[in-house]
C-alpha cells in the first residue's frame, strides 16, 4: 500500500512532461472544438444561402421539365426518390424522405412517396418551408415543373445533430494525430532539459563552502538568463563574504587598541604610588572604556542596518524628535563653544524609520562635532521638498579633501592628518541607514566658501 502511494504521488508530481503533455491535450481538445464550431457554421451560412434540398428540387424540376408522359415522370420520380434516399442515408437524422407529383391540368396525384400515405405535401413554391406532418416537422419545397407540380419533404437537420456528427467524424483523426505530435514535442522537451539538468548536477557537486563562478554557458539562449542570474548571485554572495571577512579583521583591529589601554591602565592604576598618578590612569582608562563603547555600540548600529528586514515606517513628527536627537548633542557642543543651529518647521509630520532617521541624524552630529575647531558652527536642516523629506547638516570646520571624499563612507576608513579619534563608521552607518530607507546622501558645501563640509540625505517622503 505504502509503496503504490509512493507511486502515485510520484507520478502526481508537478513536471515539465505533464504540462506538455496537459498543453497538447488543450490544444487538441480546442482545435476539436474549433473544427465543429467551423462546420456548423458552414451548416447555418448552407441553410441561408442555398440548403440541399432546394438544390435537389432544382435538378429534379430541371429533369420533369421536358417530361409529357405520365409514365414517364413516374419512372423519373422512382429513379429520383432512390438517389435522395441514397443521399439521405449517408446524413440522415431521422425520419422518412417524401416525394410528391401531381399533374397541373386535372391536379392527380401521378406519384406520391409509400410513406405519405393520405397526406399531402403544400405549401409555396421555389422556397424551403418548415411543416408538420403526422406530428413530425419537416422541411417542404415545392416547384412547377412544366406540366408537373413537385413537392419534396425531409426531416430538418438540426445543428446539434450536425456538431453530433462532425464530432465522431473528426475526433478519430485528431487521435491518430496526437502521438504523432506528442512524440517529437516529448524528445524535444527532454533533450532541451538536458542542460538544466547538467548545470543542476554541476551545482549539487560543489561544496558547502564553494561560491567560485559556475563556469557553465548553456546551448539555448532560454537558459542564459537563468545561469546569468546565478553567477551574479554568486558574485554577490562572495562580495558579501569578503566584506563579513574585512569587517571582522578590521573590527578586531579596531577594538585590539582601546582593549589594549584598558589593560595597560588597569595595571597602572592598580600600581599608581599616589592619587596622582590614580587620577590619570583613572582619566585615561575612563576615555578608553568609553571608546571601546562607541565602538561597540556602532558596530551593533551597523550590524542591525546590514539585516536584511525590511524597514518599518511609523508616523512622527520628525522636527520635534529631531529637536530632541539634537537636545542630547548640545552639552557636547556647549563645551567646545560650537554654536549648534536646527533650522526646520515648527511640526513637518513623515512616515520614516526612527532607528535609521536616529543613526543618521546622530552620527552627522557626532562627526560635525567631533571634527570642527572650538568656537565653529553648525546648522542642521529639516525640510519637506519636491524629492522628499531633506535632512543636511554642514559646518564650517576643516572640511574634506576632494580626493578623500568618494571613500569616506568607507568602513573603518579615517582621513589623514585627522587629530580627532574616532572609528571610521559613523558616515558608514549613515549610508546604510540612508539605503535602508530608499534614500541617498550626497556631500555638499559647507557653511563656509573655502570651508567646512556638509552631507544632504533625502530621508523619505512626507506623509
Amino acid at each position: 500500500m505504502t509503496a503504490a502511494i509512493a507511486m502515485l504521488r510520484r507520478w502526481l508530481r508537478p513536471t515539465i512532461g505533464q504540462r506538455v503533455l496537459l498543453a497538447l491535450l488543450a490544444a487538441f481538445f480546442l482545435v476539436w472544438a474549433m473544427l465543429l464550431l467551423y462546420f456548423y457554421i458552414q451548416f447555418r451560412q448552407a441553410l441561408a444561402v442555398d440548403q440541399g434540398l432546394k438544390k435537389f428540387g432544382r435538378a429534379l424540376t430541371a429533369s420533369l421539365l421536358e417530361v409529357k408522359d405520365e409514365g414517364e415522370a413516374v419512372t423519373v420520380m422512382k429513379a429520383a426518390a432512390t438517389q435522395f434516399d441514397t443521399l439521405r442515408i449517408s446524413g440522415n437524422p431521422g425520419g422518412s424522405t417524401l416525394m410528391q407529383l401531381r399533374d397541373r391540368h386535372d391536379g392527380r396525384w401521378v406519384y406520391a412517396s409509400p410513406n405519405l400515405g393520405s397526406r399531402q405535401l403544400e405549401g409555396p413554391l421555389a422556397q424551403v418551408i418548415e411543416a408538420d406532418l403526422g406530428g413530425s416537422p419537416y422541411w417542404v419545397y415545392g416547384s412547377d415543373a412544366g406540366r408537373w407540380t413537385l413537392h419534396l419533404a425531409e426531416p430538418p437537420i438540426t445543428g446539434s445533430w450536425v456538431v453530433e456528427r462532425n464530432a465522431g467524424r473528426v475526433l478519430p483523426h485528431l487521435l491518430l494525430a496526437f502521438p504523432l505530435v506528442l512524440l517529437p514535442v516529448w524528445l524535444a522537451v527532454r533533450h532541451g532539459l538536458r542542460p538544466l539538468q547538467k548545470l543542476a548536477d554541476r551545482i549539487a557537486r560543489r561544496g558547502r563552502t564553494d561560491l567560485s563562478p559556475i563556469g557553465f554557458d548553456p546551448p539555448y539562449a532560454e537558459l542564459k538568463p537563468l545561469t546569468a542570474a546565478l553567477e551574479r548571485m554568486l558574485q554577490q554572495l562572495r562580495d558579501k563574504v569578503a566584506q563579513e571577512r574585512a569587517f571582522v579583521h578590521d573590527a578586531a583591529h579596531e577594538l585590539r587598541t582601546p582593549m589594549a589601554v584598558i589593560a595597560a591602565q588597569a595595571h597602572a592604576l592598580a600600581g599608581a604610588g599616589n592619587a596622582q598618578e590614580r587620577e590619570s590612569a583613572q582619566h585615561h582608562l575612563e576615555q578608553a572604556i568609553a571608546r571601546a563603547s562607541h565602538l561597540t555600540q556602532q558596530l551593533l548600529e551597523l550590524a542591525l542596518l546590514d539585516d536584511a528586514q525590511p524597514a518599518v515606517p511609523q508616523r512622527i513628527d520628525a522636527a520635534q524628535f529631531a529637536r530632541q536627537l539634537i537636545a542630547q548633542a548640545v552639552p557636547r557642543a556647549m563645551a567646545r563653544g560650537i554654536e549648534l543651529t536646527f533650522e526646520a518647521p515648527d511640526s513637518l509630520e513623515a512616515d520614516i524609520d526612527m532607528p535609521a532617521f536616529q543613526s543618521i541624524l546622530e552620527n552627522l552630529l557626532h562627526n560635525a562635532i567631533r571634527y570642527v575647531h572650538d568656537g565653529a558652527q553648525v546648522v542642521v536642516t529639516l525640510r519637506a521638498g519636491d524629492e522628499g523629506l531633506m535632512l543636511s547638516v554642514a559646518d564650517d570646520g576643516p572640511g574634506i579633501p576632494a580626493a578623500e571624499q568618494p571613500r569616506v563612507f568607507e568602513r573603518f576608513y579615517r582621513g589623514l592628518g585627522q587629530e580627532a579619534s574616532g572609528s571610521g563608521l559613523g558616515l558608514a552607518i549613515v549610508m546604510q541607514a540612508a539605503h535602508r530607507m530608499g534614500g541617498q546622501v550626497a556631500i555638499v558645501e559647507g557653511l563656509s566658501p573655502c570651508r567646512g563640509v556638509g552631507f544632504r540625505v533625502q530621508l523619505a517622503h512626507p506623509g
